[in-house]
């Protein structure tokens, strides 16, 4: 007999009892209606080549990645870190709405289909295992997972990993969310060896721990290393 889902079916009971409303504007029946996901705020060029921050005017490299260059070779970002876009990452996060995770996935597998990356495996930025098991998973695989069905490309979980647990970057500056992530990833084997390389994580705010997990998948033999998020903080 298959093993039983335990948490999904508490959803799924949840659901029955107390019917889904759109976490941006409370309509019923779904977790993110149709209209919210439209008016989530699309990132368009001009971008920065390396870290994708949006530029005011055509260019090449924004201030940071002229001042101090990067090693991952590319950051791409779906949408804006606010609105409706904001709420929905947070419930997804914080208040185990996984559910969430089809409807952002298909923001994601929207700006795939538009917009291909270099890549042959889909890598996670994983969570320290203390985080994971309070909050029961990783959202950023949840994302993945979405991303991966369209994409039609493997995903890679547990060669990445958390080696030390960090403070959360959103009460840092610039220069301390560096230090922060600074060797908090390793690989702790050689998949990733000769292999492109695609992060996803659900929201990049100065990509500190992005370049941090580019560093370790590079020390560990990674060919190229690009990251996609959902979001973008402005």
């Amino acid at each position: 007999m298959p093993a039983v889902d335990v948490s999904r079916l508490r959803t799924t009971l949840l659901d029955l009892l107390f019917p889904p409303r759109c976490v941006g504007c409370k309509k019923r029946g779904v977790w993110f209606c149709a209209d919210c996901l439209v008016a989530v705020s699309r990132i368009v060029p001009p971008l920065c080549r390396r870290c994708g921050e949006p530029l005011k005017r055509p260019g090449d490299l924004c201030y940071n990645c002229r001042r101090e260059p990067l090693q991952i070779d590319g950051i791409r970002s779906v949408a804006l870190f606010a609105g409706p876009l904001r709420q929905a990452v947070h419930h997804l996060k914080y208040t185990g709405q996984r559910d969430l995770a089809s409807a952002l996935g298909s923001l994601l597998a929207e700006y795939w289909r538009e917009n291909r990356l270099p890549a042959d495996v889909l890598v996670p930025v994983p969570l320290h295992a203390r985080r994971q098991r309070e909050r029961g998973y990783n959202q950023a695989s949840l994302l993945t997972q979405e991303l991966a069905a369209v994409a039609g490309l493997p995903v890679i979980e547990g060669c990445l990993v958390r080696a030390r647990q960090t403070a959360s970057q959103m009460t840092l500056k610039r220069v301390e969310r560096k230090t922060n992530v600074r060797d908090a990833f390793a690989c702790v084997d050689d998949r990733l060896a000769g292999r492109q390389v695609l992060l996803l994580d659900d929201v990049c705010t100065t990509g500190a721990t992005l370049e941090a997990c580019a560093v370790a998948c590079r020390q560990a033999g990674a060919r190229s290393v690009w990251a996609l998020t959902l979001a973008r903080e402005k």
